[in-house]
């Protein structure tokens, strides 16, 4: 991962501590995650009966990383494992610790941030690690409760076994601390249907329709409900071999098989998914997999709604996401005479999930997905009915949507403009150039939309989406280039206020303006890329989009060409402060490419200006 990708990268961290009771030690434990920089605590859930708490954090790869490790220090220090009982199973003061990847970084990512973490505490504590789910050393470690078997009771005979050989740390009992399961898993999204009905047993049949787990086999309901029909079993000493996927019964297991093949599995395959033996089936019950793998589920009432709602955890939203389970809970509560009045989120989710939650709304409804990020998660909220019960907050409820308001971008036009008119040098020619490149971009989607929208072009539907969707996204990164070339001239001020009194301090100095004035150039030399992309996407508006919208496309390019040639006015001007000859000449070569690609683009979407407006 670069630099930059990790500045924008979001890890949530989610430590489970065998402390439920004193709120002291909790509050302690918390505070040594939560001194780290960049590091939010999200939420501390403490429970008594289970004498365990369950910690949410979130930030940035290094700082989460170094956050955990402080929280795992802090609670061997408070937690006594000799004296703890508690409900819930546990074999450590931290009991697990797992990563997941949030936004703008990968599970690999946040495996080598587990298997970091995870070495540092064997190292550095000399706490015994095992590694656990996608961040596993072993196989027969992926499962959580697979390697908790036993619990803290078990340890000193575990570790006396060479089998259960710790991953980090010393292979021996510690009887304070116990040890820690560090590990890396996708986002648990927790995700509440609601339904217009008080029936528990209403819920619970939709539950077991879409879980992953399924349902026992049954036929010839008596009512809508699935639970209301005939359990199906295996009766193979009458010749009774029923089919878990369809109902049919078949006279032998043969003949089974080849009903089974025709759908791509086999007798052993559903079975050892249940947990039975293909071979020993007689009298056991026929079993069907759900809808949707992932997906975890139950009826439950919760008497202060006075609705029954279908609890649900995703474990993996990149495989079945809330609209999945939504719209097949709408048909499923359909067939049996209910509604689904709407949905809940409990706690937070991911940016990318209600992303494309609302992207699959607007896909299905006929819109272009290519609108602004808060149109997106809005039309997922309106859509999921996630302000059924109580008002969804995205701005605290979704986890890593990338801003775009920065110092100056979160002023409002007028103020903005103040700003720049002040004697200050900064905000200066990079940041406005940045700016025009963000409206040219802005432009280009709205010419793309309209266009989507008119029946008469339902032709470019697809090319006008892909358009807009990539406008969009040049929009925002340009919007975040206005304050980020701001903060590279600052840097370079800075660097010059540094102390020149010695030959060591003057060396640094120099050193560090150097690096200042070359970050300086790079970012408005990405800037002038940016508005580039968008010179090419306003030429295609121009060409592809409706006449009507022609000048407003010719703008775009007239205004990303702006904001390029004045972001290559400042490359210039920073370049001439760069000792690095050679830098200096690869740097020159690139805005020459760039501003003959500007002409010509320019160029053509004048003449296609002129072919309209001429005639």
């Amino acid at each position: 991962m670069t630099a930059d990708s990790q500045e924008s990268a979001l890890v949530e961290c989610v430590p489970n501590i065998s402390e439920g009771r004193d709120r002291v030690k909790i509050d302690l434990i918390v505070a040594a995650a939560a001194a780290v920089a960049e590091v939010e605590v999200l939420d501390v859930d403490p429970g008594a009966d289970t004498h365990r708490t369950v910690i949410t954090l979130v930030g940035p790869p290094g700082p989460i990383a170094e956050a955990a490790f402080r929280l795992v220090k802090k609670a061997a220090e408070l937690i006594d494992m000799t004296t703890h009982q508690g409900a819930h199973a546990r074999h450590g003061a931290t009991d697990v610790c797992p990563f997941i990847p949030v936004s703008a970084i990968s599970m690999e990512d946040c495996i080598e941030i587990a298997q970091g973490v995870g070495k540092r505490i064997g190292d550095e504590l000399g706490i015994p690690v095992y590694m656990y789910d996608r961040a596993a050393l072993r196989d027969d470690r992926k499962s959580l409760a697979d390697v908790r078997k036993g619990e803290y009771e078990a340890l000193p005979e575990k570790m006396e076994d060479q089998r259960w050989a710790p991953d980090f740390g010393p292979a021996e009992f510690l009887p304070r601390t116990g040890v820690i399961t560090v590990g890396a898993r996708e986002f648990l999204i927790a995700y509440n249907v609601n339904l217009n009905t008080r029936d528990k047993s209403q819920a619970n049949d939709l539950a077991m329709e879409i879980r992953e787990k399924g349902r026992a086999v049954r036929v010839d309901p008596k009512t809508p409900y699935y639970a209301s029909g005939k359990l199906l079993r295996y009766l193979p000493s009458e010749g009774i071999w029923p089919s878990g996927i369809t109902g049919e019964v078949f006279p032998s297991r043969d003949l089974l098989e080849q009903h089974l093949k025709i759908h791509d599995t086999t007798l052993a395959n559903e079975t050892s998914f249940f947990g039975q033996d293909p071979d020993a089936l007689e009298g056991e019950m026929v079993m069907k997999r759900g809808s949707f793998e992932h997906c975890r589920a139950v009826g439950w009432v919760i008497p202060e709604y006075g609705q029954a709602q279908i609890s649900i955890n995703l474990t993996d939203f990149h495989v079945t996401n809330m609209h999945h389970v939504v719209d097949a809970c709408r048909t499923l509560a359909s067939d049996r005479g209910l509604a689904v009045t709407g949905s809940e989120v409990v706690g937070v989710v991911p940016h990318d999930a209600i992303i494309e939650s609302g992207e699959h709304y607007l896909e299905t409804q006929g819109s272009s997905r290519g609108i602004p990020i808060a149109d997106r998660i809005e039309t997922a909220i309106q859509s999921l009915g996630l302000s059924d019960i109580t008002p969804f907050e995205a701005e605290k409820s979704v986890l890593g949507t990338p801003s775009t308001k920065g110092t100056l971008t979160g002023l409002d036009v007028a103020d903005f403009v103040d700003e720049v008119s002040r004697d200050s040098p900064a905000p200066g020619g990079g940041s406005i150039a940045a700016l025009a490149g963000s409206l040219a971009a802005a432009l280009s989607s709205m010419v793309a939309n309209l266009t989507f929208a008119k029946r008469k072009f339902r032709k470019r539907r697809p090319q006008m989406e892909a358009l807009s969707i990539e406008a969009q996204a040049l929009k925002d990164e340009l919007l975040r280039a206005v304050d980020q070339d701001t903060a590279a001239f600052e840097a370079v001020i800075d660097a010059m206020r540094l102390p020149q009194g010695t030959a060591e301090q003057k060396e640094l100095r120099d050193q560090s303006i150097e690096a200042g004035y070359r970050h300086a150039t790079e970012v408005p030399l990405t800037t002038a890329r940016l508005c580039q992309q968008v010179m090419a996407l306003a030429l295609r508006a121009t060409e592809q989009g409706l006449p009507s919208g022609i000048t407003d496309a010719g703008t775009a390019c007239w205004m990303a060409r702006a904001g390029l040639e004045g972001a290559i006015l400042n490359v210039r001007i920073n370049l001439l402060e760069i000792t690095d000859q050679q830098w200096r000449n690869s740097v020159s070569e690139k805005i020459t490419l760039i501003q003959d690609d500007a002409r010509s683009t320019l160029d053509l979407c004048q003449k296609r200006l002129e072919e309209i407006l001429g005639s």
